[in-house]
């Protein structure tokens, strides 16, 4: 497992995906890993992940997971990352050996109430859940759920197509499990284009592509 501190990407962001209007506990689903065009020794990069997030006092807290393919470190190699406020810090978890093609199940959720409790991370692999991260973070019982392919480019790279599909939420944190559908799941989605990038949607909103515009 390795660390990078201190990355700070220069501006060209872009957003594909959906992020829940109301509060939960948590969300899954499964991300179909690609090779993305990522220039190495940039800063560009693209992560295709979940993440629960909540403002508070002097900016928001959150904890995402997925995987991505960066240009500044991993040779470009596709990698599991997680990332969360307390450490500030991409973690890269290169024992889990991915491939174009993979389709990887993520999950992020809390079982605790309090201001402060304990969200994870984890990864399905080996037939087994994975912990990637276990951090208290000030988001509450209840947060703001995303499912985004994002890339950060001076100008657009060549994205395969990637597939998010079974993606769903947590209501509480000791509830059940319900897909992320309309009308039963609001949501706030994300821009249909963006920076040379197109989403579709499959089904609103548990089973989308996004990946380089197409004429």
């Amino acid at each position: 497992m390795q660390r990078v501190r201190g990355v700070v990407p220069a501006p060209g962001y872009h957003h594909l995906g959906a992020t829940t209007a109301g509060k939960w506990s948590g969300v899954i689903g499964r991300l179909e890993v690609v090779d993305p065009g990522v220039r190495p020794d940039t800063y560009e990069f693209l992560a295709a992940r979940f993440m629960a997030k909540a403002d508070v006092s002097g900016g928001v807290a959150w904890l995402e997971a997925g995987w991505t393919e960066t240009g500044w470190s991993g040779k470009g190699r596709q990698r599991i990352y997680s990332y969360d406020t307390n450490r500030q810090s991409w973690i890269f978890f290169d024992e889990y050996q991915l491939k174009p093609g993979d389709r990887i199940w993520i999950h992020i959720q809390t079982e605790q109430d309090g201001d402060h409790p304990a969200w994870q991370a984890w990864l399905w692999w080996g037939d087994k859940w994975n912990l990637l991260a276990n951090q208290s973070l000030p988001i509450g019982p209840r947060a703001t759920m995303e499912q985004y392919v994002e890339v950060h480019t001076e100008r657009p790279f060549d994205l395969p197509k990637v597939r998010v599909d079974s993606v769903a939420v947590k209501d509480g944190p000791t509830g059940a499990l319900r897909y992320w559908d309309e009308p039963a799941v609001a949501t706030n989605p994300g821009a249909p284009t963006g920076g040379g990038y197109c989403l579709t949607w499959a089904s609103r909103y548990d089973n989308w592509a996004a990946g380089t515009c197409t004429q």
